[in-house]
């Protein structure tokens, strides 16, 4: 258990101990206590316990002898072809349990990277095996399920957790861990997190491994995200100085920080949003860093879409003057 990272370590074992999502907690005991647990979806961020709340059920269904017997879990990202299909989970499902209930319950984690094929070939085993089985489609995205597994199943929408959630189980980790840490080291967890419990505990288990007391600069420098202070000073430059300087500080600042051009549009954002720009100019700045934040994903190079951040700044402190 010692070795154990922290997001498995403290892995919730129970449905009461889940966090957030009280109203699908409750659906689900009760879909329990009756008896009739029907086919699941559940889709949503990561992080926000989908896989936690489907391991809760299956502990709470099964005795751990039971679990061996009754419970498939497969990772559908690493096993997504029409050949699982046919042969590991059609073998599982079709062979007898000894089980009292003899439900079997299938988790497919990641579903939606399977191939549409698998999908397919799941519809009909999903109706065959309705007696004896029971499956968990667990998913981010919802649009990569087909219409006809979708339909199948009852969906449950995971949502972002507020920090007023993570903070409890937060603070029960720091406790038992005997984490050193500050007020302002929790809030950068948590605004870091975004909602995503696993990171907010990822982001404290490297932090005190790597620092004595946990603050918002550790955190920060752990995680190589830009700090609040190194924002200032980029969005400093980029209203105040010219092209050629803007771009020599700002690469320099990128070069020995480490930071990744996307990390600093994500901040950027958020002070878009704060300072009084006239409307015409936020407008002009959002789709410009909308458009190089997408040419990023698709794999264009920092330094050129850099240069293109510089010039969408330049062009809106022309159009501000003029």
């Amino acid at each position: 258990m010692a070795n154990l990272p922290w997001i498995e370590k403290y892995r919730p074992a129970t449905l009461d101990e889940l966090v957030s999502h009280k109203d699908i907690i409750d659906t689900i005991k009760r879909y329990m206590t009756l008896g009739e647990v029907p086919h699941l979806l559940f889709y949503g961020p990561a992080g926000t316990g989908k896989t936690s709340t489907i391991l809760a059920l299956a502990k709470q269904m099964y005795t751990p002898s039971e679990m061996r017997g009754c419970v498939l879990e497969l990772n559908a990202s690493d096993d997504r072809g029409i050949g699982i299909v046919r042969d590991e989970i059609q073998t599982f499902v079709s062979t007898q349990t000894l089980h009292k209930k003899g439900i079997k319950l299938i988790i497919l984690d990641e579903a939606d990277a399977m191939t549409n094929d698998a999908q397919n070939a799941l519809r009909r085993i999903i109706e065959q095996y309705t007696a004896t089985a029971r499956f968990c489609f667990i998913c981010n995205y919802l649009s990569k399920i087909i219409p006809a597994v979708q339909s199948r199943c009852t969906r449950f929408r995971f949502g972002p957790l507020s920090n007023e959630q993570m903070m409890p189980r937060l603070q029960y980790v720091i406790e038992k861990e005997n984490v050193q840490i500050d007020q302002e080291g929790k809030k950068a967890i948590l605004q870091l997190a975004n909602g995503d419990m696993r990171r907010a505990l990822n982001i404290l288990q490297s932090t005190h491994m790597a620092s004595s007391l946990v603050t918002e600069i550790s955190v920060y420098e752990c995680v190589g995200h830009p700090s609040k202070n190194d924002i200032k000073t980029i969005i400093n430059v980029l209203l105040n100085e010219n092209f050629t300087v803007a771009s020599q500080t700002l690469s320099t600042l990128k070069t020995l920080k480490g930071y990744a051009l996307a990390d600093i549009l994500t901040e950027l954002h958020r002070y878009v949003h704060k300072i009084d720009f006239p409307r015409e100019i936020r407008i002009h700045l959002l789709i410009k860093m909308a458009d190089i934040e997408n040419r990023l994903a698709n794999g264009a190079t920092e330094k050129i879409q850099l240069s293109a951040l510089i010039s969408a700044f330049q062009k809106a402190r022309q159009v501000e003057s003029s």
